[in-house]
C-alpha cells in the first residue's frame, strides 16, 4: 500500500516551527460550517499536494476524573490521550493561496503555494450520519506539513482560531441541528462563540428534542398493536379465500387505492377512457386516504368480497393488504402506478440497501400486468416489481395525456395567475425536490442546503421562487418575512402537474417530476449536491449525470449562475421525452383500455352478467381541477 510521506511515522516531528496563519472567511448555513484560510511552516513553500495536510479539531470539554473514574480501562492512561481519543479530525481542502477570499492580491509570488484551506462541514452528520453530539467544544486547525525535499522532518502544529469574532455580526451565533430516522428524531440548539480563554471559536451543543416518530400522536391515531394487525391480516386473507368460493363477476372492475380518497390521478383518466366509450362495467372505488388509516371488520369484509369476485384490480400505488392474496384464475391484478419513467431503484432494486425490502418479500409480485410510460424502462419495473417482463406494457401514463389537451392547460394557466397574480407578474421558478432519509418515518429535507439570502438578492427582480416539498416530508420550511415577496411555499398544493403547466424553470434532483416537466419543454436544473452519497445509499437505472436533461448543480451559486446565464441544456430534453415516453402521449389511457382492460374483460369469466350498466360520467377534468382548487383554498383558511 503507498503511504505518503506526510503519514510517514519513522521521520521526525518538529512541534515548535514557526507557523504563519489565518482565518479569511467563515460563515454558519444551518449546520454547515465554512470555513477557509491559509497556515503554513515560515519559509517553507509548498506545491505539492501530498506535503501539507490541515484538518478541523473539535476538541471537547471534558472531565476527565469523572471519564477515569466510570472507565476502569481509562485510570491509567494519560488526560491528553484521553482528549486525542475524543477529538474529532475533519480533513480540510487544500487550495492556492490566491483562491482565498479576503487575502492581499498584491502578493502574486505566494499565489501558486497550497498554504490555503477550504472546507464545509455538516454538524448534522458528524457521526455516521448523526449531528454533533451534545457537548461544548474547542476549534483548533492542525497543520501539518513536511520540510524541503532535502530535509525529512514533518512539522506540527496546533492553531487557535484567534481572529473569527471579525466574522460575528454579534458575539453570539446560533443555529439548529437535525437528525431524522424512522426510530429517532433529535433536534439540537448550537451556540457559537468565542472562548476567551482558548482564543478560539467555541462550539456548544444542547439536546433540545429526542423522540421516537412512531409514538407521536399523528401516528398514535392510526397505530395498532401489532397482534391485532396480525389478527386482521389473517381474517382478511380468510374470507378472502372464502369469497373465492364465489363465482367472479364478468363486468366488475374494482378502482383501488391506498393514499388516495376520490378519483383524481390516473384512475380518473382511465375512467374517463372507459365512460367515453360507455362500456357496459360494474365500476367499484375502494379509495382509502391513507395506507396507516385503521381498517374495521367491517372494511376488510367489504374488500375481501370485492377483491375476490372482481375481475379486473387497479391499483395506482403500494398497497401491501393486497400482496399476500393469491389472484384468482381468469382475474387480473393490474398496477397503474403514479409514477412517470424509472429514475431511482426502487423495490426489489434496493435489496440489501438501506430501507430495500427482504427477499422473501410478496409486496408487487401478485401483479398480473403493470404498466410503464416506455419500452424502454420496462426491465426497470419487472425488477422493481419482482415480476416477469412479459407483465410489463408500456401503454404511456395516463395523466400524462393531460399534457396534450390545450384547452385545459390554457385554463390552469389562466385559474392559477388570476388566484396567484403574483406568478403572472414574474418568471416562475418551481424547487419540487424529493425527500432525503429511508422512508416515510424518517423523511426530510436540508434546507439550509439554500442560500435564501443568496437568492433573494440575485434572483428577486425577475423571477418568484416556489417551493413545492414531499408531502412525507417532516421538518418545516421557515420563509424570512424580508424575502416574502420572492418565496412562496406551495407544499400544501394537492396537484403538482397543475403547478408546472405555470413554471417557467423547475429545479428539482432525484424526483420523477422531470417527467412530466419534460413534456412541457422548458428548461429545468438539478440540484443534486448529495449525488455522490444518493448513488451510494440508493441508485439509479441509469448513469446520473447522463441521463438527466439539464445541468447538475451542487451549490446555490451554481444555481444563481445556470439561471442568470440560461444554461439549461435544452437539447438534453426532446431525446429525454422520446426515450421515457414513446409515441404514447395523448393516447396512454386509451393504451390502458385498449392493451389491458379489455383483453382482460375477453377471459373466459364464471358468470356472464346479463344487465347493461350506465356508468355514470366523471366530472369534467376543468371540474376535477376546480375541486382541487377548492380544497386548496379551504386548507389555506
Amino acid at each position: 500500500m503507498f503511504i505518503s510521506s506526510i503519514d510517514n511515522k519513522n521521520i521526525p516531528v518538529d512541534r515548535n516551527a514557526i507557523v504563519e496563519s489565518d482565518i479569511t472567511d467563515l460563515s454558519i448555513n444551518g449546520p454547515y460550517l465554512e470555513i477557509e484560510g491559509y497556515a503554513s511552516v515560515k519559509d517553507i513553500k509548498t506545491y505539492a499536494e501530498d506535503r501539507t495536510r490541515k484538518s478541523l479539531l473539535l476538541v471537547p470539554n471534558l472531565d476527565i476524573e469523572k471519564l477515569q473514574k466510570d472507565n476502569e480501562n481509562l485510570q491509567d492512561t494519560d488526560p491528553m490521550e484521553i482528549l486525542e481519543m475524543h477529538t474529532i479530525t475533519i480533513a480540510l481542502d487544500n487550495c492556492k493561496y490566491g483562491e482565498l477570499k479576503n487575502v492581499d492580491p498584491f502578493i502574486t509570488e505566494d499565489m501558486d503555494l497550497l498554504d490555503g484551506f477550504k472546507g464545509v462541514i455538516n454538524l448534522s452528520a458528524m457521526h455516521n450520519g448523526k449531528p454533533l453530539q451534545a457537548g461544548e467544544y474547542d476549534c483548533f486547525i492542525k497543520l501539518e506539513q513536511m520540510a524541503a525535499e532535502e530535509d525529512t522532518t514533518k512539522y506540527e502544529k496546533i492553531i487557535p482560531l484567534s481572529n473569527v469574532k471579525t466574522f460575528f455580526k454579534s458575539d453570539l451565533l446560533t443555529t439548529k441541528l437535525e437528525y431524522f430516522s424512522a426510530k429517532k428524531v433529535q433536534k439540537y440548539n448550537l451556540l457559537i462563540s468565542f472562548n476567551t480563554y482558548t482564543k478560539t471559536l467555541n462550539l456548544k451543543n444542547s439536546l433540545l428534542q429526542s423522540y421516537d416518530p412512531r409514538n407521536m400522536p399523528d401516528n398514535e391515531e392510526t397505530k395498532e398493536h401489532r397482534l391485532v394487525k396480525a389478527f386482521k391480516r389473517r381474517f382478511f386473507r380468510l374470507f378472502y379465500m372464502l369469497f373465492c368460493l364465489f363465482p367472479i363477476k364478468s363486468k366488475k372492475v374494482v378502482f383501488a387505492s391506498d393514499s388516495r380518497s376520490e378519483l383524481d390521478g390516473n384512475f380518473y383518466f382511465v375512467y374517463e377512457e372507459l365512460h367515453r366509450r360507455n362500456m357496459d362495467l360494474d365500476i367499484l372505488f375502494l379509495f382509502n386516504e391513507r395506507i396507516n388509516n385503521k381498517k374495521t371488520i367491517t372494511d376488510l369484509l367489504k374488500m375481501a368480497y370485492h377483491f375476490a369476485t372482481s375481475k379486473i384490480i387497479l391499483l395506482d400505488d403500494f398497497y401491501p393488504l393486497i400482496y399476500p392474496l393469491k389472484i384468482r384464475p381468469n382475474a387480473e391484478l393490474i398496477q397503474i402506478w403514479h409514477a412517470a419513467g424509472a429514475f431511482k431503484t426502487f423495490g426489489y432494486s434496493r435489496i440489501g440497501r438501506p430501507g430495500g425490502p427482504s427477499p422473501h418479500s410478496k409486496n408487487h409480485r401478485n401483479y398480473t400486468k403493470a404498466v410503464v410510460s416506455s419500452e424502454g424502462v420496462r426491465k426497470n419495473y419487472s425488477e422493481g416489481f419482482g415480476i416477469s417482463l412479459d407483465k410489463v406494457v408500456p401503454t404511456g401514463v395516463p395523466r400524462a395525456d393531460i399534457f396534450s389537451d390545450e384547452e385545459y392547460k390554457a385554463y390552469v394557466r389562466n385559474r392559477l395567475f388570476d388566484k396567484y397574480p403574483h406568478l403572472k407578474e414574474k418568471k416562475v421558478i418551481l424547487f419540487a425536490p424529493t425527500f432525503r432519509g429511508n422512508g416515510q418515518a424518517s423523511a426530510h429535507y436540508p434546507f439550509e442546503t439554500l442560500n435564501l439570502k443568496q437568492l433573494y438578492e440575485q434572483l428577486h427582480e425577475e423571477y418568484v421562487f416556489l417551493f413545492k416539498i414531499h408531502p412525507f416530508v417532516k421538518n418545516n420550511l421557515t420563509i424570512p418575512y424580508e424575502y416574502a415577496d420572492f418565496f412562496y411555499d406551495f407544499s400544501e398544493y394537492r396537484e403538482i402537474n397543475d403547478l408546472l403547466l405555470v413554471t417557467d424553470i423547475l429545479i428539482t434532483d432525484y424526483s420523477s417530476v422531470c417527467f412530466e416537466f419534460a413534456l412541457l419543454n422548458r428548461p429545468m436544473l438539478f440540484f443534486g449536491f448529495d449525488v455522490e452519497k444518493y448513488i451510494q445509499d440508493r441508485d439509479f437505472y441509469y448513469n446520473f449525470f447522463e441521463f438527466i436533461p439539464g445541468p447538475l448543480l451542487k451549490t446555490t451559486d451554481e444555481m444563481i449562475y445556470a439561471i442568470k446565464n440560461e444554461e439549461f441544456e435544452m437539447h438534453k430534453i426532446k431525446p429525454f421525452v422520446d426515450y421515457f415516453f414513446d409515441d404514447t402521449l395523448g393516447k396512454a389511457s386509451r393504451n390502458v383500455v385498449d392493451q389491458l382492460i379489455l383483453p382482460g374483460l375477453e377471459n373466459k369469466p364464471e358468470v356472464i352478467d346479463k344487465e347493461k350498466v350506465i356508468l355514470p360520467p366523471p366530472v369534467s377534468r376543468i371540474e376535477l381541477f376546480e375541486r382541487s382548487m377548492q380544497k386548496n383554498e379551504e386548507e389555506e383558511e
